[in-house]
């Protein structure tokens, strides 16, 4: 599946389902739904906050013919509550090495950018604007419902009003190949390399040093959570949430470290920034499905949690509602600078 979108289409991302509607066949269920971790800890979470529901999936790039009642991985009403968290969070000091990479590259054509797992296109929304020259942008994900998002949301101009243009794929990570990427000036995700295997990532860092192409992989969860104020279930919450990141093969918040491992053996020169979402009264509503989602999967995980849990759960959602609740969830970012193919500086 390829189409190529003018960024003059531009706009909002589309209205989403109301309470208790569906999307392509999963229901949605609104903040105010039952709490009970034990009885609907998934089936009160959007699709995306929490447990995959559907058995012995995990929420990679991995490209599977569906059918057309395949429900999406990623509920785009996740991806846009979580947008201006994750805009507010991303390394800006990463941006000058970037920029500074980009502006030396050979021709003046513009720039090509590979945005993988896109989702509903957040990361262009935030990237586009802050590069300048005109931008070709490539948008993958395996889920053509929200590769619809991504192109009709996708920004118009960049930094200096050059015109971004859009192109979207529906692809796998674990297939990427330098010639993929040929032509490539950077690579981009967005929460990715956390649901990836230490051989998806392999392959993602070879394609791009292959290539000779920067990657900036922003938001990747780092394992630490802090709330206000700390409660002994804590650390065994985030301890269970923490494994069950780590289930079939995926690297959970041990996937920064693996990055920087796969990208320098090959030759890149590798920062790693802090982007922690800082959550307060201002962002309930993300705060309250995070942690739904945050607390299912622990229990999912571990089920000896749930009585305790419930309890939790319930406890930090009220405090939530009235205000009182702030909440650090670490992330971390990563920019790769490759060596440049063909002697460019």
């Amino acid at each position: 599946m390829n189409r190529t979108v003018g960024a003059q289409i531009g706009g909002k991302i589309p209205p989403q389902p109301g309470p208790r509607e569906t999307v392509r066949g999963q229901q949605m269920v609104t903040p105010e739904a039952s709490v009970g971790v034990q009885a609907d800890a998934t089936d009160s979470v959007i699709p995306g906050a929490g447990p995959v529901g559907r058995p012995g999936e995990r929420a990679t790039l991995r490209l599977r013919e569906d059918g057309p009642d395949e429900p999406p991985r990623y509920a785009p009403e996740w991806l846009e509550l979580r947008e201006p968290a994750d805009a507010a969070a991303r390394a800006h000091d990463l941006l000058d090495p970037l920029r500074i990479r980009l502006a030396n590259l050979p021709g003046k054509a513009g720039l090509v950018i590979h945005d993988l797992g896109c989702g509903t296109g957040s990361m262009g929304r935030w990237l586009a604007p802050r590069l300048d020259g005109a931008q070709h942008w490539v948008l993958h994900d395996r889920d053509p419902y929200l590769l619809h998002f991504a192109a009709v949301a996708s920004p118009r101009s960049g930094a200096d009003g050059s015109r971004v243009t859009v192109e979207t794929r529906r692809g796998d990570v674990a297939r990427l190949t330098p010639d993929a990427l040929a032509g490539a000036s950077l690579v981009t995700a967005s929460a990715l390399l956390d649901v990836l295997s230490r051989a998806e990532i392999d392959t993602l860092a070879a394609a791009c040093t292959g290539a000779g192409c920067p990657a900036l992989l922003t938001l990747s969860v780092a394992g630490r959570v802090e709330l206000t104020a700390p409660d002994p279930l804590d650390e065994e919450i985030m301890e269970a949430f923490n494994a069950h990141q780590r289930r079939d093969g995926m690297l959970g918040p041990d996937a920064i470290t693996a990055a920087c491992e796969a990208f320098s053996e090959r030759g890149a020169t590798v920062r790693v920034n802090p982007s922690p979402w800082r959550l307060g009264p201002g962002e309930a509503a993300l705060t309250a499905q995070w942690l739904r989602g945050w607390v299912g999967a622990a229990v999912e995980e571990r089920p000896a949690l749930a009585a305790r849990a419930d309890r939790y759960l319930r406890e930090r959602l009220a405090a939530c509602e009235a205000g009182e609740l702030r909440v650090t969830v670490h992330h971390s970012d990563l920019l790769a600078l490759s060596r440049p193919v063909g002697g460019a500086s």
